[in-house]
């Protein structure tokens, strides 16, 4: 099993949130959905402070959500990376965002921040929707999903993962071990970095693979174009809907 150096079976995923986006754009709210919401130059800035600071890093593989948003982080991210001419940019579709209420139905900036500020608040709660939208604990079995299928894939011991605020969420309060209770804990902010260990081991069952034993958390939120997160006083979805 390819594993970390120094490790006999550590895995890591270098989990990130895509950069900027204006989900009230013209397009968009014309769409009635955010599904192909592009990067602004903003987000593009962001994402590539976050490929030099992670330029370091030789990755096996590299997957997206498929959307546009996560995609052009990935490629952004990789093409600041002197060791990525190897890579192939895939696509998990189980990666992407929780779906919500529909944007044309907003008024106004303010009104689609305030409705969304405490969505993340109740996903605990039994049968709990995003707006509305999907119900919390149907993503978190999708987008957990997805993470074991990438662990379970042979070959690799570093992958770039770029997924959404939403599903990263659900990622880290899973791997806490307490469900969907810490989901509204784990602040993502635009093109941010995550850094998770997994230690996997032959399956228990004796069958063929390998499964989780330990999951550790060892970096969360991680700016590279603001490390210090000095005058970040917003949260990320404050800031998306700022009049800038």
């Amino acid at each position: 099993m390819t594993a970390l150096p120094g490790t006999t079976g550590r895995r890591r995923l270098y989990l990130m949130r895509h950069g900027h986006v204006d989900y009230f754009a013209r397009e968009v709210r014309e769409a009635g959905h955010t599904g192909q919401v592009p990067l602004t130059a903003l987000g593009r800035e962001q994402a590539l402070a976050s490929g030099v600071g992670l330029g370091h890093v030789r990755f096996d593989c590299a997957l997206s959500s498929g959307l546009p948003r996560t995609r052009e982080t990935a490629e952004i991210v990789l093409s600041a990376n002197a060791d990525a001419a190897h890579l192939t940019l895939g696509v998990d579709a189980d990666l992407v965002e929780i779906v919500g209420g529909r944007v044309e139905r907003m008024k106004s900036r303010e009104e689609y921040a305030a409705r969304m500020a405490f969505e993340f608040d109740q996903a605990a709660q039994p049968g709990a929707r995003m707006m509305g939208g999907d119900v919390f604990a149907d993503v978190q079995v999708r987008v957990v999903g997805a993470v074991k299928r990438l662990l379970a894939a042979p070959g690799w011991h570093t992958a770039l993962v770029v997924a959404h605020e939403g599903t990263n969420r659900l990622i880290l309060s899973w791997m806490t071990g307490n469900g969907l209770s810490g989901v509204q804990a784990f602040e993502q902010d635009l093109a941010c970095i995550n850094i998770l260990d997994f230690d996997m081991v032959p399956r228990e069952d004796g069958g063929v693979g390998t499964e989780i034993a330990r999951a550790l958390i060892k970096v969360v939120n991680l700016t590279p174009y603001n490390y210090s997160k000095h005058g970040m006083n917003m949260t990320s979805l404050e800031a998306i809907f700022a009049r800038v």
